[in-house]
Protein backbone atom coordinates (compact mmCIF):
# COMPACT_ATOMS: atom_id res chain seq x y z
CA UNK A 1 0.00 0.00 0.00
CA UNK A 2 2.86 2.40 0.94
CA UNK A 3 4.55 1.97 -2.26
CA UNK A 4 1.10 2.62 -4.56
CA UNK A 5 0.87 5.80 -2.74
CA UNK A 6 4.29 7.28 -3.21
CA UNK A 7 3.72 6.24 -7.29
CA UNK A 8 0.23 7.79 -7.25
CA UNK A 9 2.19 10.99 -5.47
CA UNK A 10 4.39 11.10 -8.30
CA UNK A 11 2.14 11.26 -10.99
CA UNK A 12 0.46 14.11 -9.71
CA UNK A 13 3.46 15.84 -9.42
CA UNK A 14 4.13 14.77 -13.39
CA UNK A 15 1.11 16.30 -14.42
CA UNK A 16 1.62 19.64 -12.09
CA UNK A 17 4.94 20.35 -13.71
CA UNK A 18 3.23 19.70 -17.59
CA UNK A 19 0.55 22.48 -16.73
CA UNK A 20 3.05 24.64 -15.19
CA UNK A 21 5.00 24.46 -18.19
CA UNK A 22 2.01 24.70 -20.61
CA UNK A 23 1.09 27.66 -18.96
CA UNK A 24 4.57 29.21 -19.91
CA UNK A 25 4.95 28.37 -23.31
CA UNK A 26 1.49 30.18 -23.75
CA UNK A 27 2.72 33.05 -21.87
CA UNK A 28 5.85 33.28 -23.99
CA UNK A 29 4.14 33.00 -27.15
CA UNK A 30 1.70 35.95 -26.60
CA UNK A 31 3.98 38.15 -25.71
CA UNK A 32 6.05 37.40 -29.13
CA UNK A 33 3.20 38.43 -31.17
CA UNK A 34 2.98 41.77 -29.19
CA UNK A 35 6.41 42.53 -29.96
CA UNK A 36 6.32 41.87 -33.68
CA UNK A 37 6.18 45.39 -35.37
CA UNK A 38 3.26 45.14 -38.17
CA UNK A 39 3.81 48.18 -40.45
CA UNK A 40 1.08 50.34 -41.04
CA UNK A 41 -1.04 50.22 -44.36
CA UNK A 42 -0.39 52.91 -46.75
CA UNK A 43 -3.05 55.43 -46.88
CA UNK A 44 -4.50 56.57 -50.19
CA UNK A 45 -3.81 60.06 -49.13
CA UNK A 46 0.03 59.48 -48.56
CA UNK A 47 2.55 61.71 -50.63
CA UNK A 48 5.07 59.69 -52.80
CA UNK A 49 8.68 60.73 -51.63
CA UNK A 50 10.55 62.78 -54.17
CA UNK A 51 13.39 61.03 -55.75
CA UNK A 52 17.08 61.73 -54.86
CA UNK A 53 18.67 64.49 -56.82
CA UNK A 54 21.49 63.27 -58.78
CA UNK A 55 24.27 65.25 -59.74
CA UNK A 56 25.10 65.01 -63.87
CA UNK A 57 28.44 63.12 -64.68
CA UNK A 58 29.04 65.55 -67.71
CA UNK A 59 31.09 67.64 -66.16
CA UNK A 60 33.84 67.28 -68.45
CA UNK A 61 32.00 68.07 -71.42
CA UNK A 62 30.66 71.23 -69.68
CA UNK A 63 33.69 72.36 -68.81
CA UNK A 64 35.14 72.50 -72.00
CA UNK A 65 32.17 74.06 -73.57
CA UNK A 66 33.10 76.79 -70.53
CA UNK A 67 36.44 77.23 -71.52
CA UNK A 68 35.45 77.66 -75.76
CA UNK A 69 32.80 80.02 -75.16
CA UNK A 70 35.57 82.09 -72.95
CA UNK A 71 38.26 81.84 -75.28
CA UNK A 72 39.20 84.84 -77.43
CA UNK A 73 36.95 86.32 -80.00
CA UNK A 74 39.89 84.96 -82.62
CA UNK A 75 40.26 81.74 -81.19
CA UNK A 76 36.23 80.78 -81.46
CA UNK A 77 36.50 82.61 -85.18
CA UNK A 78 38.92 79.91 -86.08
CA UNK A 79 36.87 77.06 -84.59
CA UNK A 80 34.09 78.30 -86.24
CA UNK A 81 35.94 78.68 -89.97
CA UNK A 82 37.59 75.40 -89.92
CA UNK A 83 33.91 73.87 -89.38
CA UNK A 84 32.96 75.43 -92.41
CA UNK A 85 36.08 74.45 -94.68
CA UNK A 86 35.82 70.95 -93.68
CA UNK A 87 32.05 70.37 -94.46
CA UNK A 88 31.34 73.02 -97.29
CA UNK A 89 27.95 73.44 -95.30
CA UNK A 90 25.89 76.37 -94.52
CA UNK A 91 24.86 76.53 -90.64
CA UNK A 92 22.87 78.31 -88.98
CA UNK A 93 23.90 80.40 -84.91
CA UNK A 94 22.22 77.72 -83.20
CA UNK A 95 23.53 74.80 -85.88
CA UNK A 96 26.88 76.33 -85.13
CA UNK A 97 26.56 76.26 -81.17
CA UNK A 98 25.81 72.61 -81.40
CA UNK A 99 28.51 71.75 -83.40
CA UNK A 100 31.38 73.35 -82.67
CA UNK A 101 30.12 75.18 -79.23
CA UNK A 102 30.40 78.85 -80.23
CA UNK A 103 27.83 80.38 -79.17
CA UNK A 104 27.52 83.79 -81.66
CA UNK A 105 23.68 85.03 -80.69
CA UNK A 106 25.09 85.25 -77.13
CA UNK A 107 28.42 87.11 -78.38
CA UNK A 108 28.29 90.05 -80.66
CA UNK A 109 31.87 90.22 -80.86
CA UNK A 110 32.17 87.04 -82.45
CA UNK A 111 29.29 87.21 -84.65
CA UNK A 112 29.87 90.65 -86.13
CA UNK A 113 33.70 89.66 -86.64
CA UNK A 114 32.35 85.59 -88.00
CA UNK A 115 30.03 88.33 -90.68
CA UNK A 116 32.44 90.55 -91.77
CA UNK A 117 35.23 87.93 -92.31
CA UNK A 118 36.50 87.49 -96.02
CA UNK A 119 36.42 84.10 -95.84
CA UNK A 120 32.87 83.90 -94.28
CA UNK A 121 29.56 84.39 -96.78
CA UNK A 122 26.78 85.57 -94.45
CA UNK A 123 23.43 85.32 -96.27
CA UNK A 124 21.38 86.95 -93.26
CA UNK A 125 20.70 83.56 -91.85
CA UNK A 126 23.17 80.75 -92.29
CA UNK A 127 27.22 81.24 -92.38
CA UNK A 128 28.97 79.79 -94.96
CA UNK A 129 32.73 79.16 -96.40
CA UNK A 130 33.80 81.74 -98.98
CA UNK A 131 36.52 81.16 -100.78
CA UNK A 132 38.72 83.31 -103.14
CA UNK A 133 37.33 81.72 -106.05
CA UNK A 134 34.04 79.70 -106.75
CA UNK A 135 34.93 76.47 -108.10
CA UNK A 136 33.26 73.39 -107.90
CA UNK A 137 35.05 71.09 -110.01
CA UNK A 138 37.80 70.02 -112.12
CA UNK A 139 36.33 71.41 -115.52
CA UNK A 140 35.65 74.84 -113.86
CA UNK A 141 39.63 74.38 -112.27
CA UNK A 142 40.83 73.76 -115.98
CA UNK A 143 38.35 77.28 -117.22
CA UNK A 144 39.88 79.34 -114.51
CA UNK A 145 43.55 78.57 -115.59
CA UNK A 146 42.96 78.91 -119.04
CA UNK A 147 42.06 82.44 -117.86
CA UNK A 148 45.64 83.40 -116.24
CA UNK A 149 47.98 83.01 -119.35
CA UNK A 150 50.50 84.53 -116.76
CA UNK A 151 50.05 81.68 -114.17
CA UNK A 152 47.44 81.61 -110.72
CA UNK A 153 49.13 80.84 -107.15
CA UNK A 154 47.96 77.53 -106.31
CA UNK A 155 47.73 78.77 -102.38
CA UNK A 156 45.23 81.31 -104.24
CA UNK A 157 43.12 77.91 -105.54
CA UNK A 158 43.51 75.21 -102.11
CA UNK A 159 40.51 76.21 -100.70
CA UNK A 160 38.26 76.38 -103.78
CA UNK A 161 36.43 72.95 -103.16
CA UNK A 162 38.21 69.86 -101.22
CA UNK A 163 39.70 67.54 -104.03
CA UNK A 164 41.02 70.86 -105.85
CA UNK A 165 44.36 69.47 -104.83
CA UNK A 166 44.01 66.30 -106.55
CA UNK A 167 42.38 67.52 -110.06
CA UNK A 168 45.92 69.73 -110.01
CA UNK A 169 47.61 67.13 -109.86
CA UNK A 170 45.67 65.11 -112.58
CA UNK A 171 45.55 68.12 -115.15
CA UNK A 172 49.15 68.42 -114.63
CA UNK A 173 49.54 64.06 -115.53
CA UNK A 174 47.26 64.67 -118.56
CA UNK A 175 49.21 67.53 -120.32
CA UNK A 176 46.69 70.01 -119.55
CA UNK A 177 48.42 72.77 -117.02
CA UNK A 178 52.03 73.37 -115.86
CA UNK A 179 52.78 73.31 -112.50
CA UNK A 180 56.17 75.71 -112.03
CA UNK A 181 57.77 76.99 -108.32
CA UNK A 182 59.72 79.85 -108.23
CA UNK A 183 62.91 80.10 -106.40
CA UNK A 184 61.81 82.75 -103.76
CA UNK A 185 58.89 81.43 -101.79
CA UNK A 186 58.75 77.55 -103.45
CA UNK A 187 55.22 77.94 -103.84
CA UNK A 188 53.92 76.66 -106.87
CA UNK A 189 52.45 78.69 -109.84
CA UNK A 190 49.75 76.87 -112.09
CA UNK A 191 50.02 77.77 -116.09
CA UNK A 192 47.77 76.63 -118.90
CA UNK A 193 49.05 74.18 -121.37
CA UNK A 194 46.55 74.67 -124.40
CA UNK A 195 46.52 72.00 -126.76
CA UNK A 196 45.43 73.76 -129.38
CA UNK A 197 48.54 75.61 -129.64
CA UNK A 198 51.25 73.06 -130.38
CA UNK A 199 54.85 74.47 -130.00
CA UNK A 200 58.18 73.24 -131.24
CA UNK A 201 61.16 74.86 -129.77
CA UNK A 202 64.22 74.35 -130.79
CA UNK A 203 67.25 72.98 -129.07
CA UNK A 204 69.63 75.99 -129.78
CA UNK A 205 67.01 78.27 -128.35
CA UNK A 206 66.38 75.78 -125.34
CA UNK A 207 69.76 75.86 -124.85
CA UNK A 208 70.00 79.69 -124.93
CA UNK A 209 66.85 79.88 -122.70
CA UNK A 210 68.77 77.92 -119.85
CA UNK A 211 72.35 79.73 -120.10
CA UNK A 212 70.08 82.81 -119.08
CA UNK A 213 70.98 84.15 -115.64
CA UNK A 214 68.22 85.18 -113.40
CA UNK A 215 68.36 87.30 -110.53
CA UNK A 216 68.69 85.20 -107.05
CA UNK A 217 66.19 88.40 -105.76
CA UNK A 218 62.55 87.39 -106.68
CA UNK A 219 61.64 91.09 -106.53
CA UNK A 220 64.39 91.55 -109.29
CA UNK A 221 62.28 89.27 -111.42
CA UNK A 222 59.12 90.83 -110.56
CA UNK A 223 60.82 94.23 -111.32
CA UNK A 224 62.06 92.72 -114.75
CA UNK A 225 58.44 91.39 -115.44
CA UNK A 226 56.43 94.61 -115.19
CA UNK A 227 58.89 96.39 -117.51
CA UNK A 228 58.40 94.38 -120.08
CA UNK A 229 54.25 94.57 -119.36
CA UNK A 230 53.58 91.48 -118.13
CA UNK A 231 51.93 91.15 -114.32
CA UNK A 232 53.93 88.96 -111.80
CA UNK A 233 51.22 86.11 -110.22
CA UNK A 234 53.62 86.88 -106.70
CA UNK A 235 53.90 90.36 -104.32
CA UNK A 236 57.24 89.38 -102.97
CA UNK A 237 57.61 92.90 -101.13
CA UNK A 238 54.11 92.70 -99.99
CA UNK A 239 54.64 89.07 -98.79
CA UNK A 240 58.03 89.83 -96.82
CA UNK A 241 56.42 92.35 -95.21
CA UNK A 242 53.52 90.82 -94.01
CA UNK A 243 56.00 88.22 -92.75
CA UNK A 244 58.34 91.03 -90.94
CA UNK A 245 54.86 92.50 -89.53
CA UNK A 246 54.49 89.16 -87.35
CA UNK A 247 57.66 88.62 -86.37
CA UNK A 248 58.49 86.36 -89.32
CA UNK A 249 62.03 86.74 -91.22
CA UNK A 250 62.32 85.94 -94.70
CA UNK A 251 66.18 85.71 -94.56
CA UNK A 252 68.45 83.55 -92.97
CA UNK A 253 70.45 85.03 -89.91
CA UNK A 254 74.14 85.13 -90.73
CA UNK A 255 75.98 82.58 -88.30
CA UNK A 256 78.60 84.33 -85.90
CA UNK A 257 82.02 83.44 -87.09
CA UNK A 258 83.55 81.83 -83.88
CA UNK A 259 86.46 83.91 -82.51
CA UNK A 260 89.43 82.15 -82.61
CA UNK A 261 92.48 83.13 -79.51
CA UNK A 262 95.16 85.03 -81.02
CA UNK A 263 98.47 86.95 -79.53
CA UNK A 264 95.85 90.20 -79.38
CA UNK A 265 93.32 88.35 -77.39
CA UNK A 266 93.10 89.54 -73.61
CA UNK A 267 93.53 87.19 -71.86
CA UNK A 268 91.15 87.36 -68.78
CA UNK A 269 91.66 82.91 -67.45
CA UNK A 270 94.86 83.11 -67.25
CA UNK A 271 94.47 80.64 -64.20
CA UNK A 272 92.98 78.62 -66.47
CA UNK A 273 96.51 77.58 -69.11
CA UNK A 274 94.78 74.68 -71.37
CA UNK A 275 92.65 77.06 -72.73
CA UNK A 276 95.55 78.51 -74.46
CA UNK A 277 97.66 75.32 -75.56
CA UNK A 278 96.89 76.21 -79.22
CA UNK A 279 97.93 79.55 -78.87
CA UNK A 280 101.74 78.65 -77.66
CA UNK A 281 102.42 76.44 -80.20
CA UNK A 282 100.85 78.77 -83.03
CA UNK A 283 103.39 81.48 -81.50
CA UNK A 284 106.12 78.85 -81.04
Amino acid sequence: MALQEQLDKFKKQQEKCQSTLTSIAASNKATNKKSMFVPPAPSANARTPAPAVKFSNDTERLQHINSIRKAPVGAQIKRVIDLLLETRQAFTPEQINEACHVDTNANKAVFDSLRNNPKVNYDGKRFSYKSKHDLKDKTQLLHLIRKFLEGIAVIDLKDAYPTVMEDLQALKAAGQIWLLSNFDSQEDIAYPNDPRVPLKVDDDLKQLFRGIELPRDMIDIERDLQKNGMKPATNTAQRRARSEVHGISSKQKPKKKKHEITKRTKLTNAHLPELFRNLENGNS
